[in-house]
């Protein structure tokens, strides 16, 4: 290596090609002789390029500037949009110009002719990669920035002035995409040592297994792609360390770019960094474009030293050379093979460092991840070998456990590749493992669909889930990997179908495990999704009829994925036979039993089931609806009825202005955390009705049957109008004979009670479910109206004063309750817009009256059937030229506008910690110790109040709070352990503090205008407590953060609790009565029944007849009602037939029982509360209030207990509420 024999420039230049790169490890090795350049050259760089046949390189011995040109020319254009090397090896040569320029000959070899930087730019375009390995070769990188920015600068000119010279060039490639390698810094001379080769920087890049053992004459054994080698198994270790070390030193963007996107640049970048470490100890400082910050002192290089001085201790102390690289064993190796295969024993495959990397790795998951920085050993897992990947799967899992961010940071290492080529291997014991992170994968980045189909992924996770042994956990995930491969993809649905997916997940749709259950469903229906074939297959297999059975699910998500999976079988857009829409009418028939389903998440999704349906028969809709519209306008208005004088009127003083309330989404319907006796939680609290019902829906049967015409109905109600006048009259239809003269529909149709099932979902108590009906509504009325005949729908004779008048521009809108968002899983985009309507009258729209009917009656008008709280629709614009829109956007606008997110929220599973200690549980956690501290709450209120209560109580007349209500109170209800009491007038809800006379938070209820709230219930109320309020219009609502100054109410959820419920001005009553230990609710009211709900399942369970000819207004715990003509009747819940029959005094107002002292009060429209001992003795009278001069108190309105206080709260007529005691601010 004397410094003669390297006086002249070297260039070598390769060309990759990206996509046959996997085996390319070293890009050039250059010969130190210059005698030998010529014999040896391509031998050398054959040998050290390790390409495939694909891979150009060419080399340039002593080049002048025109040899330089025309190789640099013709490599970018074979390279095309593919990256090239440019290597220059100047040893020797003059040292690079500050004007930015490099040395090479002339053709007579006599003299240096300098290169400029910039005219290579030109010629080596981009993408390229620069490696300048000489002195002073930080001075070539500045000078290449410099004309990179002048280059752009120039641009920037030419793009003004049309003029420019570069205007009317090809627009030349940005320089932005070329990367620069070079040995030093500008002002640095290479290092001179006899020992070292004079390219030492080039030597780092190409061999950097051979340059840190330094000694020529020590010689690794092996191959560098073998593992099975010492060498391979350094080169494994090499990598593994570099790896980490980047992905802990560089930002996340930059490791991606130089690391994962392109294996030459991860390779030169991974030997870049042992090139610093290297040259740093000679006063050399390698730089690099784009600069990467110092990694020479990072502590796993302490891990690289540890491996070379195991691999040294165990090697002869003697003169070696037993192979060279490319493994041919010498005739010195033979005498010391036995050392070496000592060597390979120790490193291979079961290296030490490995080991304790994973370890470390262990350590950092025990101990908690709160606060801290990512893991660096995160890099090892994808390096180590088969002996321990059991073991690194099963740490990677745990990591990937933790959550999205966790997954994104496995992700941005490069752990893709690594799983995708496990799924190769047919060990059963890997099975679980990659099932469980291939789910946490799939559940942050879906877009892997088209790998794993390409490379037959897919076909693992088939025969995972048909795996009878496989636990039910990991067919669940595994359901859910192939519920993402078919979503929305063509080449996934097609090679599911083939292997067989449909069949395998009809087998599992009776599973114990109810996870399993709602993934198979949601996998079912994302399979035939727009892909007439699975569907078919599914026709031919029964699977519609197969998944009935999960309509009456007790596990509320999985009655939606049933609902979804219905829902896409009648939604594909193939052309229809007279086979298929016989089972889609069959399917819509068994969704419509859902109509009153307890959980809303159930009811948003038959939603969009039968917008499907809609889509696909929209024809016969829009028949329906016309004639819907058209009964409508002939209907008159009846004239009102005054309220009863025993009624109470509702005022709202008008200072006070209710709070905003909002709904809560699917995270907040099913992530509501309270707790039942402070141990069993009751989180899925979306109340539901059993779908098992009485209801019989087929066709003819809907409009006469007493109990689908009790189901159908509800009160009217003026919020969500559209067209008031219109929708008032669409729902007093009482004559069948013109709907009968439907050309192609009759009444009774399919078609028919589906319109009506959509109608009754546009009037849901829950925002999100009415909204998205009425999405569908008014895009087949808009559609309807559009397509009529102007005369037919405009004709003037048959308007009533009540019809609207004809609008004059198109579409219509949608209005919304006061403070209720709209649906946020729905599209935003809409195909209507606001129509200019005729005014209605307010006085005329507020005599309207319920005009109660006998339930059951087979001809029941229309508008008994139907709940009256929205207008459906407004008539469509005069049909214009513009109108004749294409059907296939219009339906393509229903399926985008229709949309509830449920599946990528149940999705949401999968991504969230499934290991991690529920909160609760956590000693430490913020959750558990509110609890506790709640828990020792309500041990000292009910101790304090028990102690009040065993001395007796002779009195109850000590007025403690006094305050005037915004409206007149209708119920009151005391929270078992604060010091709140709600008080509800006829639609809002008032909190106040009984101890301090504050008032905490008043909002709206969210109940129609024609109905009032007449039921209140604290559920959970020893945690985390939620309201329930009930209307008489049978409609049930559960809020969250009430009486919170700092949230505002959220509604968790709403479910008709009583479909037979009708508005009367009898001021009777829906009743309600919550079991807490239980989770069991009782509803009744204007019925001959009490409900039982469960609110686990969020389903009815019971229905026990009460005999009476009056309504209940009292259900309890016990299963005892009062009902309105003085009867109490009490039932056994073994028995529903056993009752006792007791008479009271008649004419109460008010009347409740304390659950703890034995006493009950009665309330008077006297203007008197009478408080009576057990044995029926009157205790005394509250007749005047405290502190009003002795001023009489007024009606009584509504009364109640404390449950464990005793405390009696009243409220009158008169807007006042007020709280009685034993004594003056119990403490």
């Amino acid at each position: 290596m004397e410094s003669e024999m390297l006086q002249s420039p070297l260039l070598g230049l390769g060309e990759e090609d990206e996509s046959d790169l996997t085996d390319w490890n070293l890009p050039l090795a250059f010969m130190k002789k210059r005698h030998c350049e010529k014999i040896e050259g391509s031998k050398s760089l054959a040998q050290s390029w390790r390409m495939k046949d694909r891979a150009r390189y060419k080399q340039s011995l002593d080049p002048t500037v025109d040899e330089v040109k025309k190789l640099c020319t013709s490599l970018r254009r074979n390279a095309k949009e593919e990256r090239v090397l440019f290597h220059y090896n100047g040893h020797g040569v003059p040292r690079p110009t500050v004007n930015g320029e490099i040395w090479v000959f002339n053709k007579n070899y006599t003299q240096y002719i300098p290169l400029s930087i910039y005219d290579l730019q030109t010629w080596m375009g981009s993408p390229s990669i620069f490696v300048y390995d000489c002195s002073n070769a930080g001075l070539i990188v500045k000078s290449f920035k410099q004309f990179a920015l002048q280059r752009e600068q120039e641009l920037e000119v030419a793009a003004i002035n049309p003029n420019h010279p570069l205007a009317q060039m090809p627009l030349p490639p940005s320089m932005k995409n070329c990367i620069q390698l070079a040995a030093c810094e500008a002002n640095e001379l290479l290092p001179m040592i006899p020992d070292l080769p004079a390219d030492l920087f080039t030597s780092c890049l190409t061999t950097p297994i051979k340059i840190a053992f330094i000694s020529p004459f020590f010689r690794i054994p092996g191959r560098l792609n073998d593992r099975r080698t010492p060498l391979g198994e350094l080169n494994w270790i090499f990598t593994a360390i570099t790896d980490t070390i980047a992905w802990n030193v560089l930002p996340r963007d930059l490791f991606q770019k130089l690391f994962r996107q392109d294996l030459l640049v991860a390779s030169l970048f991974r030997n870049f960094l042992l090139a610093e470490r290297i040259m740093r100890s000679y006063n050399c400082t390698p730089v690099s474009s784009p600069r990467l910050p110092p990694t020479y002192m990072h502590a796993m290089w302490q891990a690289w030293d540890l491996a070379v001085d195991i691999c040294l201790s165990q090697t002869p102390q003697t003169n070696l050379s037993v192979t060279n690289h490319t493994g041919e064993q010498g005739t010195e190796g033979q005498k010391h093979f036995s050392c070496w295969s000592n060597l390979l024993h120790f490193l291979c495959p079961q290296h030490a460092l490995l080991c304790e990397q994973l370890t470390a790795f262990q350590v950092w998951l025990t101990m908690g991840v709160e606060n801290r920085n990512p893991p660096e050993q995160l890099p090892i897992v994808l390096q180590v070998s088969g002996v321990h990947r059991l073991r690194a799967l099963d740490l990677l899992g745990r990591f990937l456990d933790l959550g999205p961010w966790a997954v994104s940071l496995a992700l941005s290492v490069g752990i893709f590749p690594y799983v995708l080529k496990l799924l190769q291997s047919s060990a059963r014991e890997l099975r679980p493992l990659l099932v469980f992170i291939w789910a946490k994968i799939l559940a942050v980045d879906s877009s892997c669909q088209a790998d794993l189909v390409k490379d037959n992924g897919h076909k693992y996770f088939l025969s995972v889930l048909a795996d009878p042994y496989m636990p039910a956990e990991h067919r669940t995930m595994t359901a859910f990997i192939l519920a993402v491969i078919v979503n929305n993809y063509n080449t996934g649905q097609e090679a599911c179908l083939q292997g067989n997916l449909i069949a395998i997940c009809l087998e599992q749709l009776n599973d114990p495990h109810p996870l399993l259950r709602q993934w198979v469903a949601i996998c079912l229906g994302r399979i035939w999704q727009n892909f007439d074939s699975a569907r078919w297959c599914g026709v031919r297999d029964s699977a519609h009829e197969k998944l009935y059975s999960l309509l009456s699910d007790p596990i509320p998500e999985v009655r939606c994925a049933a609902v979804f999976a219905l829902g896409t079988f009648v939604g594909n857009s193939a052309e229809r036979t007279d086979h298929s829409t016989t089972i889609d009418h069959n399917v819509a028939m068994m969704l419509a039993q859902l109509i009153n389903d307890g959980s809303p998440m159930v009811r948003k999704e038959l939603v969009v089931a039968l917008s499907h349906l809609v889509v696909q028969y929209e024809s016969n809709f829009c028949t329906v609806a016309l004639q819907f519209i058209e009964e409508e306008k002939n209907y008159p208005l009846p004239s009102p009825a005054a309220p009863e004088g025993g009624s109470l009127t509702p005022v709202r003083d008008g200072p006070c202005t209710p709070r905003l309330r909002s709904v809560s989404s699917y995270g907040n319907i099913r992530a509501v955390t309270t707790a039942r006796n402070l141990n069993k939680s009751l989180q899925n609290l979306s109340l539901n009705e059993e779908t098992g019902s009485s209801v019989a829906f087929s066709p003819g049967n809907l409009s006469t049957s007493s109990s689908a015409s009790s189901t159908l109905g509800s009160p009217e109600n003026e919020e969500y109008i559209l067209s008031f006048e219109t929708i008032d009259k669409m729902r007093r239809v009482s004559s069948y004979s013109s709907l009968n003269s439907l050309i192609g529909v009759s009444f009774n149709s399919v078609y028919t009670q589906i319109w009506r099932v959509l109608l009754h979902l546009a009037a849901d108590p829950y925002p999100d479910v009415s909204d998205l009906a009425m999405k569908v509504l008014n895009s087949i009325a808009y559609k309807a109206t559009v397509n009529a005949r102007p005369q037919r729908i405009l004709d003037t004779s048959s308007l009533t004063q009540s019809a609207p008048a004809s609008p004059t521009n198109k579409g219509m809108h949608i209005h919304q309750v006061g403070g209720s968002p709209p649906t946020t899983s729905t599209s935003s985009s809409s195909l209507t817009n606001e129509v200019p309507k005729q005014p209605v009258s307010r006085e005329l729209a507020a005599v309207r009256p319920a005009n109660v009917t006998n339930v059951g009656v087979q001809y029941t008008p229309h508008s008994h059937q139907f709940p009256r709280t929205r207008k459906m629709f407004d008539k469509g614009p005069e049909q214009t030229a513009d109108d004749a829109d294409d059907a296939v956007g219009h339906k393509s606008f229903i399926s985008a506008a229709v949309q509830t997110g449920f599946c990528d929220w149940s999705a949401k599973y999968f991504a969230q910690p499934v290991m991690k200690i529920p909160e609760e549980h956590d000693l430490e956690s913020q959750i558990r110790k509110e609890r506790e501290w709640r828990f020792l709450r309500n041990a000292r209120v009910r101790k304090q109040a028990q102690k009040i209560i065993q001395k007796g109580i002779s009195r109850l007349d000590d007025q403690i709070f006094l305050n005037r209500n915004p409206g007149v109170p209708s119920v009151v209800k005391f929270h078992p352990f604060t010091p709140c009491i709600a008080v509800a007038d006829k639609d809002s809800i008032c909190f106040w503090d009984w101890e301090k006379g504050e008032k905490l938070d008043y909002f709206h209820n969210g109940n129609p205008r024609y109905t009032r709230i007449t039921a209140m219930e604290y559920l959970n109320g020893q945690d985390c407590s939620l309201l329930l309020t009930a209307t008489d219009d049978g409609a049930i609502r559960v809020w969250k953060n009430f009486a919170d100054l700092e949230k505002n109410p959220e509604m968790v959820t709403a479910w008709q609790g009583l479909s037979d419920m009708l508005p009367t001005t009898r001021g009777l009553r829906m009743s309600v009565d919550w079991e807490q230990e239980t989770g069991l609710l009782m509803t009744s009211g204007d019925v001959r029944i009490i409900r039982i709900w469960d609110t686990d399942r969020e389903m009815k369970v019971q229905d026990i007849a009460t005999g009476a000819d009056s309504c209940v207004t009292i259900p309890c715990v016990t299963l005892c009602d009062c009902v309105v003509n003085g009867d109490v009747r009490f039932f056994d819940p073994r028995m529903p037939e056993s009752m006792k029959v007791l008479q009271i005094v008649k004419g109460l107002t008010a009347l409740d029982i304390h659950p703890q002292a034995n006493l009950f009060a009665c309330g008077s429209m006297n203007q008197f509360t009478a408080i009576y001992n057990g044995n029926g003795e009157l205790i005394n009278n509250i007749k005047y209030y405290d502190g009003f001069m002795g001023q009489r108190v007024g009606a009584i309105s509504c009364l109640a207990f404390h449950p464990h206080w005793p405390h009696l709260a009243v409220g009158s007529n008169d807007f006042y509420i007020s709280v009685y005691s034993v004594e003056k601010r119990i403490r």
